[in-house]
């Protein structure tokens, strides 16, 4: 999917094809905001003012550039999730046997449907926790990209979040569907937080 140029991604995320939808932008969105977080440790890398931290910035430099690759990923990913569940709405319901049939396809395409959008929360977190620390020891003259990037990270998870929920709606097992949406409400709580927080601290040394 990142494969493409920007504006065939557009095209193919504004036309009807089904996919890339919204877990593909919000998986994109998160490589983007990773990104940034890539871009200001480069930034301070090397820096003399900086080189109390020079050791963290070249962790977080490692672990920013390793979650983008995973982000950008996670788009294909979920585009291929997606295929199943899309072929799985166009079964035969007329019988008992159909249905039957139908349900069972339909359940597990749900949850792998489910599963994809709440590993690009789980990223989308980890990526968040980078910009909290570049917030801090990042060079101040791209403290204002640490503020963007941490709002990226935080429109992938809550935008991953909505494919989880409407999958899990759909589920029968409501147990299942229910461990996973306590996943994604406990990675939105402490996420989002982390996010204003880093946002706000930012907001702070610019204003």
């Amino acid at each position: 999917m990142t494969e493409k140029s920007c504006d065939r991604f557009l095209d193919e995320l504004a036309s009807s094809a089904p996919v890339p939808g919204g877990g593909g932008a919000s998986a994109v969105c998160g490589a983007m905001g990773t990104a940034l977080a890539s871009m200001v440790a480069n930034l301070t890398s090397g820096k003399k003012k900086y080189a109390a931290y020079q050791q963290d910035i070249e962790s977080l430099l490692a672990r920013s550039e390793k979650l983008r690759r995973e982000l950008a990923a996670l788009a294909d990913k979920d585009a291929q999730a997606f295929e199943p569940l899309s072929k799985a709405y166009g079964l035969p319901k007329d019988t008992d046997e159909e249905r039957g049939i139908r349900d069972r396809i339909m359940e597990d395409a749900l949850k792998k449907a489910s599963e994809v959008p709440l590993e690009i929360m789980e990223k989308a977190c980890e990526a968040i926790s980078l910009h909290t620390e570049l917030a801090v020891k990042g060079s101040r003259i791209a403290v204002s990209d640490v503020g963007v990037g941490a709002l990226f990270c935080k429109s992938a998870l809550m935008g991953a979040s909505l494919n989880v929920f409407i999958n899990t709606k759909l589920m029968k097992d409501r147990a299942a569907a229910a461990a996973l949406e306590r996943r994604a409400d406990e990675l939105i709580a402490k996420g989002c937080a982390e996010a204003d927080a880093a946002y706000a601290k930012v907001v702070d040394a610019i204003r």
